[in-house]
């Protein structure tokens, strides 16, 4: 086990000097691709949104003590990191802080989160923002599923190496296949999971960790009809959804299949940013009382390409034992709802069907959307503070991932 990782609750509760802590974890509103709200905005200019955001908050903060940003993007735009580090720049981050994009498909921003903890916990930085961006709006299609590949690989021998490029709707259909997860009990997660977010938006829940942001819209039927409007709210909530309606829904991927749009996650776009560093450097900083949270390990592990779903029922045993903590001590659990088959598989097979409760209390992507890379933040940034509003100490943070893999992560709330 790696020297800077505290292992068992009791010491991971422990506030260490060299603990790498979370100040802030702030995002866009999350909306629907080629529908909602920033569906003319660019990837780049939601990461500037929520850069802006970051360093504004912290006025005493000088922009030039961030070492270094990481952020996960699967489908950037201007040939990987050019774009953001243009939108980095452009909102007053000078040119001695470095920067990268990270690329683990569904895990990126969580890979990039990762990322920036690593560096700081072994002494290569002080300070870095995490996060992700991601435009599904106008980068969703072949630039997601490659249409031209080496003809080796188009015709390999090895079936797993085919199955990388496998729909992620077939994946689903294979998981709620293999392990019994009926069309019903996807609806009623699906159901839930709008119920829940909607709950959570109406009480303003959201609203904390949400950045207005400000863009054009298009009409499509006059383009040079362009008007600028803020997005202030996630958009893909459906809050009259109801099983009843969720049946009616034919299946989108596999004929005679389970899989819907309705149980399925959202194509979407947003953005998100967390602020870390070492917990000395925020008390040499004068920031101790911004502290918000605390990383305490990452996870992660490849499974079978083409039921890449599972992941996160991999994942998070592998975590559990390195950080020597119980699924008992989790008091909130993000798990992402790419589909519901395939969270629905993972919760049962973690047996967390009697604490359903702490599983996504606010929703899933399946009501607020998955714009990709950005998700991990979302997701980090929904939980600290729903671990703040229960009191809750700990909380796992996990992704199943396209080609097969899972990761987790273990987060204390401060």
């Amino acid at each position: 086990m790696s020297g800077f990782i505290q292992k068992g609750v009791k010491n991971i509760l422990q506030k260490n000097p060299q603990d790498v802590v979370f100040l802030s974890a702030i995002r866009t509103p999350i909306t629907r691709a080629r529908k909602g709200g920033l569906r003319d905005a660019y990837d780049h200019e939601m990461l500037a949104a929520v850069l802006k955001a970051t360093i504004e908050k912290f006025p005493n903060l000088d922009p030039a003590k961030i070492d270094d940003i990481c952020i996960g993007t699967v489908l950037s735009e201007l040939g990987g990191s050019k774009a953001g580090r243009m939108a980095a720049n452009h909102v007053g981050i000078p040119t001695t802080t470095s920067f990268s994009t990270a690329n683990r498909a569904c895990a990126s921003g969580l890979t990039a989160i990762t990322h920036i903890a690593n560096e700081i916990a072994v002494g290569q930085i002080n300070v870095g923002i995490a996060g992700g961006m991601e435009s599904m709006s106008r980068n969703y299609g072949s630039r997601a599923i490659p249409t031209e590949l080496w003809s080796e690989l188009k015709n390999s021998p090895v079936k797993e190496a085919r199955d990388c490029i496998m729909g992620m709707g077939i994946t689903s259909e294979n998981v709620a296949e293999r392990y019994g997860v009926s069309r019903a009990d996807q609806d009623a997660f699906a159901a839930e999971s709008q119920q829940r977010a909607a709950r959570a938006q109406a009480s303003g829940f959201f609203d904390v960790e949400i950045v207005p942001i400000k863009t054009r819209w298009l009409d499509p039927e006059v383009p040079e009809n362009e008007k600028e409007i803020t997005v202030t709210k996630d958009d893909g909530i459906r809050p009259n959804t109801t099983v009843e309606k969720l049946a009616t829904m034919k299946p989108a991927f596999k004929e005679n299949g389970t899989g819907t749009a309705g149980n399925s996650s959202q194509v979407s776009d947003g953005a998100a940013a967390a602020l870390m560093m070492r917990r000395s450097t925020a008390a040499e900083l004068g920031l101790t009382s911004h502290i918000i949270g605390k990383w305490a390990g990452t996870q992660v592990v490849g499974c079978s390409p083409d039921e890449m779903g599972v992941g996160p029922a991999l994942a998070i045993p592998k975590l559990l034992d390195y950080t020597g903590v119980s699924k008992d001590e989790i008091g909130v659990w993000e798990i992402n709802e790419a589909f519901a088959s395939q969270a629905l598989y993972c919760i049962r097979k973690l047996g967390l069907e009697d604490r359903m409760d702490k599983v996504n209390p606010n929703g899933g992507a399946i009501a607020l959307g998955h714009p990709l890379g950005a998700t991990s933040g979302r997701m980090l940034s929904t939980m600290l503070h729903e671990m703040e509003r229960q009191t809750h100490e700990l909380g796992v943070l996990s992704k199943c991932i396209g080609t097969g893999m899972g990761m987790a992560c273990l987060i204390v709330r401060e």
